[in-house]
């Protein structure tokens, strides 16, 4: 077998290259690969293409790379937490693709099964259409949206093994699978790494084919997007 696991972190990053593309796991600050995108700031690599379901906060997650300016261009469905986001839109600094989220982890799903392109009826008669090809199939428009390929995946698991056969944990599995196949090269870091054989097949999420590195993380700070809390009730 092959051996996938790293030792460290910045290691792995520095195979990152200036103008990569990334696919990156999690959804608002849940389940998100925190310890490689930090290690991934250490860097300074440039002219990002981030593909994320959405940017983090100002202060956490891939935020943490737009405030360094690290990013160029970013695919996304929701970017409605973060101030830096939106001055650098405005300023011109950051190039943004707006994807509905059902159609962005299609997207990813389909570049991981080898699919180049898809019909779909969502983004028919909007600016999401614009520039498109569309079919009408049954007397319904559709569109065609491409598949997401990325030069690089940054996954986020609960556990996983030696041979990349990885376990993600409720919110966490959420674009976390989808990024995982959609890299040409996947990094994924686990809270609890086994030896090959520990894991129940019927339990595994990400078959390890998808995965080229694991490292094992600690200490997360797993922060929460915007904490909402219900007042006690006055009797």
């Amino acid at each position: 077998m092959i051996g996938k696991v790293l030792d460290s972190f910045e290691e792995a990053v520095r195979q990152i290259p200036d103008g990569a593309s990334i696919a990156v796991g999690g959804f608002g600050l849940s389940g998100i690969p925190e310890k490689l995108i930090y290690a991934l700031k250490e860097t300074g690599v440039k002219n990002l293409t981030i593909i994320s379901n959405n940017c983090g906060t100002d202060h956490h997650g891939l935020g943490v790379l737009l405030e360094n300016k690290q990013v160029k261009k970013m695919i996304a469905s929701y970017v409605g937490e973060n101030k830096t986001f939106e001055q650098q839109l405005l300023n011109g600094d950051l190039e943004v693709e707006l994807c509905p989220q059902g159609t962005l982890a299609e997207r990813l799903r389909a570049g991981g099964a080898g699919i180049p392109a898809f019909y779909t009826a969502t983004g028919v008669g909007t600016v999401i259409a614009d520039g498109k090809d569309s079919k009408v199939f049954d007397g319904k428009e559709y569109i065609l949206e491409k598949a997401i390929v990325a030069d690089f995946a940054f996954v986020k698991a609960w556990k996983g093994d030696k041979s990349g056969n990885l376990v993600y944990r409720k919110t966490a599995r959420n674009f976390n699978p989808l990024a995982a196949t959609a890299g040409k090269i996947t990094f994924v870091e686990v809270e609890e790494l086994v030896e090959v054989g520990e894991l129940d097949p019927d339990e595994i999420h990400t078959p390890g084919v998808y995965v080229q590195h694991i490292l094992l993380g600690d200490n997360y700070e797993k922060t929460i997007e915007r904490r909402t809390v219900r007042e006690a009730s006055i009797v």
